[in-house]
């Protein structure tokens, strides 16, 4: 795919939503990154339903090692994995209390080194909230990105490379969550969308589903 289509993906994708951001719901950096933390092999949706009941009750590195790890588990078993998840949480509120104030650092390293953060956690934070132009790649954005031929590889941090190559400046900040909500709504993984999808003329898929106006 040349630089020319991977512009014209980009700008329509920023046409049909301007100000993209994630779906999780938070309220500080902290906040954010639990919730991230709790999403791996989850849905935003799960996560959300959880977050809102931890909260309110617990919203800081503090407050929620005071909980302990068990009332924790209590707060978030309907997420998957949620046993480990509080004991990463309860670790990570540790460290940043420890290490880092109580704050969350902006930086990558010291992200990778809390427990339950790798990689495509610590993209997440540094993009949403402190608005790095870093790229995430999970499962939506690795299958956007090899279906449409915008930047394949074999895995995600091959990806990950590519896109943070190819992606212009000015669409850097955004290109995460245009890619993130493309494959979680439009480009998905079994039925994708293509008859309603705004990049379907640019897609180099070779498995498209014609657009209705084509067939008509």
């Amino acid at each position: 795919m040349n630089a020319a289509k991977r512009r014209q993906i980009y700008e329509r994708l920023r046409a049909a939503n301007p100000a993209p951001t994630t779906e999780l719901r938070f309220g500080s950096p902290f906040e954010l990154l639990v919730a991230v933390v709790l999403s791996a092999q989850a849905t935003d949706v799960s996560v959300n339903k959880a977050t809102a009941r931890l909260y309110p009750v617990a919203n800081t590195p503090e407050t929620i090692l005071a909980l302990g790890e068990e009332t924790l588990r209590g707060y978030i078993k309907t997420i998957g994995l949620y046993q480990t998840k509080a004991k990463n949480v309860i670790g990570l509120c540790k460290m940043l209390i420890a290490l880092h104030g109580s704050q969350v650092p902006h930086d990558r390293a010291a992200l990778e080194a809390l427990p339950g953060v790798g990689r495509k956690t610590a993209n997440v934070v540094l993009n949403t909230a402190f608005g790095e132009p870093t790229i995430a790649v999970d499962t939506h954005i690795f299958r956007v990105a090899n279906r449409t031929g915008l930047a394949p590889g074999k895995d995600v941090r091959v990806v990950e490379d590519k896109l943070v190559k190819v992606t212009e400046a000015e669409f850097a900040q955004d290109a995460h969550h245009w890619l993130i909500l493309h494959g979680r709504y439009v480009c998905k993984a079994r039925s994708p969308e293509c008859p309603r999808c705004a990049i379907y003329d640019l897609c180099e898929y070779r498995s498209k589903t014609a657009p209705v106006a084509a067939v008509l």
